[in-house]
């Protein structure tokens, strides 16, 4: 636009039209143009656009985080009785909202390790609109093979909505293998400076034209174009960070394997979460690790204490290293008994690798874990 290297903030609230047959062709849909920032805006379609190449989808939609992109595309997906089938670990405000829309609307969820064929196809009901999969899931790091819950959701013509948070289309493209939407908390990865709150979703035109026009419209979880500016600005270095994320976790993953009061590492590539075969969809592993300690709840938390390079916060994708306690942080809201399932302890740490010189990263960790 009129030669900026920089897309612009269209920092607007409102257009103006300059006729008034001019407005209601526009609310018609018989002429293309913007109406209201809500319902679209410059900045935010460049960022839609770029999403969606990234993820070779036809269509995408930005949102102001990222639960208001899983709402969204969920009660799109879904009416009352219906039935949503996920994979066996979610971040816990997605277990949150399945939860209030049992509650509410009798929209019922079950979920399933699938690990093999049968497993995904024995908890598929006639009631069931959609599957929801998150790989590597969060905070637990299993693999789910795409291709075949996309190979059994076609065959009962089941959408498959995959999280792609930890991966980001750099590391892990689910349409190309088979799967119909695609979610991001933008938060994260995509963002990559801790500065915005933002979701993205990626899929075909039908879809997204619908959600737009119901519950992104009527919900109102829109994007604001300042947002929008700070995720275009984060994806020019997608890739660059990436690769520095990868580098660093897997350094501290081998180096946690060697640690005498760890007694469990989950990263693709290293550990038994992998039985899935990262070759298969996973350019590289990604930059969040999680780990067991020997100790208790107590001693977790005591060793997140003990740090002093590495910050305690929830979130991953920044350019500083993150460490957090699942059980009580992101994951609380999991009752006790379904956490534990999910294989979610009380040891369970997840640390979130940043840019940062990787000696300076395990420095910091190895001494904590010496004193824990």
């Amino acid at each position: 636009m009129l030669g900026s290297l920089t897309p612009p903030i269209f920092q607007t609230s409102t257009y103006t039209f300059t006729t008034a047959e001019q407005g209601e062709r526009r609310f018609a849909g018989e002429e293309e143009g913007y109406i209201y920032s809500r319902l679209g805006n410059p900045t935010v379609r460049i960022l839609e656009e770029r999403i969606a190449a990234l993820e070779k989808g036809e269509r995408g939609l930005a949102f102001s985080s990222g639960m208001a992109a899983v709402s969204a595309v969920l009660i799109a997906l879904t009416k009352a009785n219906d039935h949503i089938l996920c994979s066996s670990g979610l971040y816990g405000c997605t277990y949150g909202l399945l939860s209030m829309m049992k509650e509410k609307y009798q929209i019922s969820h079950d979920f399933s390790v699938m690990d093999t064929e049968k497993s995904i196809r024995e908890k598929i009901k006639p009631e069931t609109t959609c599957i929801y999969v998150e790989t590597p899931i969060n905070p637990t790091i299993r693999l789910i093979n795409l291709e075949v819950v996309a190979k059994i959701a076609k065959e009962f013509n089941i959408p498959v909505v995959v999280d792609n948070t930890f991966s980001t289309p750099y590391l892990q493209r689910p349409i190309e293998l088979g799967c119909d939407i695609v979610i991001h908390s933008a938060t994260k990865y995509i963002g990559g400076h801790g500065d915005v709150i933002a979701g993205l979703v990626v899929g075909k035109n039908d879809f997204l034209n619908h959600v737009a026009m119901t519950t992104q419209k009527d919900i109102g979880g829109g994007i604001s174009p300042f947002d929008a500016w700070l995720l275009l600005r984060g994806m020019k270095t997608l890739p660059i960070r990436m690769d520095r994320h990868c580098d660093n976790a897997e350094k501290i993953a081998e180096k946690l394997e060697q640690h005498p009061k760890v007694t469990a590492v989950y990263y693709p590539s290293r550990s038994n979460r992998t039985e899935q075969g990262i070759d298969q969809q996973m350019k590289r592993g990604g930059g969040v690790i999680s780990f067991e300690i020997d100790g208790s709840k107590k001693d977790a938390q005591s060793l997140l204490n003990q740090l002093a390079f590495i910050k305690i916060a929830v979130s991953l994708g920044d350019a500083e290293t993150l460490i957090e306690h699942p059980a009580t942080m992101t994951h609380a809201v999991i009752p006790e008994e379904k956490r534990v399932e999910m294989g979610i302890t009380e040891q369970l740490i997840r640390l979130s690798a940043g840019l940062e010189a990787w000696e300076d990263i395990w420095k910091d960790l190895n001494q904590a874990l010496n004193k824990m």
